[in-house]
């Protein structure tokens, strides 16, 4: 049996010789996934707050963290065409067109753009976008990749607001309808507003965007979509697994929104329902950004300076 070694191999043959040796010993090591979409030059800008207990109070903390465009991805969640809370489809049409910006501004950037309308795979099915998601080689992840990450109470604190309370007939809790229906029916396309274009990906499946966000080699992550307090963080893409991933991830808060009734405690806005459960995650899982910072790269960042 031979004893050579990988590190002994490069030390003994020569940079030509290298590959064919290492592979004749089974030394070799496996190629890396090749990318799909051009690793181009540009940093962003990205500027995040988030909380801190010191000395027994919260703080919060404003900072600008540069990342690169081409390790970037954002994953936009489970913005549906319809949905059975009524006040939180208008929210969606309100929110989507904005959103279009900012993806779209930032795939301009080099950003990657996954989009998991979740439950809604069958209408993606025939697609370039939907099979470059299943294309994407298998990655083995450092953790268990779970089919939702539930409220962590040895992470993080008690919950901030009640959103688990059934009324009428309402299919989802904390819906803010004066009267709850069943709104059995319901259109999983995503929201026609947010185009998907380019070299986009389509999965709700936690390995494949795993996968493909290894093959793109995209470690920085942003979740915008809905909702905050339930799928943008439990979802099996969502903040607690990416966390649990160990990947850097943010929350886009101005392009999200919570599943909250205002006659549910804390008995305030449904506004400021958003606003504590965005709180909670800046304390306890991650930052948040403006969608503003998505945008743009750093002027002097992304590339030759041009001589015309």
């Amino acid at each position: 049996m031979h004893s050579l070694t990988r590190r002994d191999a490069l030390k003994t043959i020569g940079a030509g010789m290298a590959t064919a040796t290492l592979s004749r010993y089974g030394l070799a090591e496996e190629p890396a996934p090749q990318r799909t979409i051009p690793a181009v030059p540009g940093e962003l800008a990205i500027e995040w707050r988030r909380r801190e207990e010191l000395g027994g109070e919260i703080h919060v903390i404003e900072e600008t963290v540069r990342w690169n465009a081409s390790e970037t991805a954002i994953i936009i969640c489970d913005m549906w065409a319809d949905h059975p809370c009524k006040m939180a489809a208008v929210r969606v049409d309100r929110m989507a067109p904005r959103m279009n910006e900012v993806v779209s501004l930032a795939r301009d950037q080099g950003v990657a753009v996954i989009h998991a309308p979740s439950s809604g795979m069958k209408h993606y099915e025939d697609t370039p976008y939907r099979q470059r998601m299943i294309d994407a080689p298998h990655a083995e992840p450092p953790v268990e990749i779970q089919s939702w990450c539930y409220h962590n109470p040895d992470r993080e604190g008690e919950w901030p607001i009640v959103d688990d309370v059934p009324r009428d007939e309402a299919k989802v809790t904390g819906c803010d309808d004066p009267v709850g229906a069943p709104h059995y029916e319901i259109d999983r396309h995503q929201h026609p507003a947010i185009k998907i274009n380019g070299y986009d990906g389509v999965s709700d499946n936690g390995q494949e965007i795993y996968n493909f966000l290894e093959q793109e080699g995209r470690n920085n992550i942003v979740l915008m979509g809905v909702h905050t307090n339930m799928c943008v963080l439990g979802r099996p893409f969502g903040i607690r697994q990416q966390k649990y991933l160990g990947k850097n991830v943010v929350l886009c808060r101005d392009l999200t929104d919570a599943l909250y009734d205002p006659r549910d405690k804390p008995y305030v806005s449904h506004a400021r329902g958003l606003e504590l459960v965005v709180e909670h995650i800046e304390r306890y899982w991650c930052p948040s950004i403006l969608g503003e910072s998505l945008t743009k790269t750093v002027p002097g960042t992304n590339g030759p300076v041009s001589t015309s």
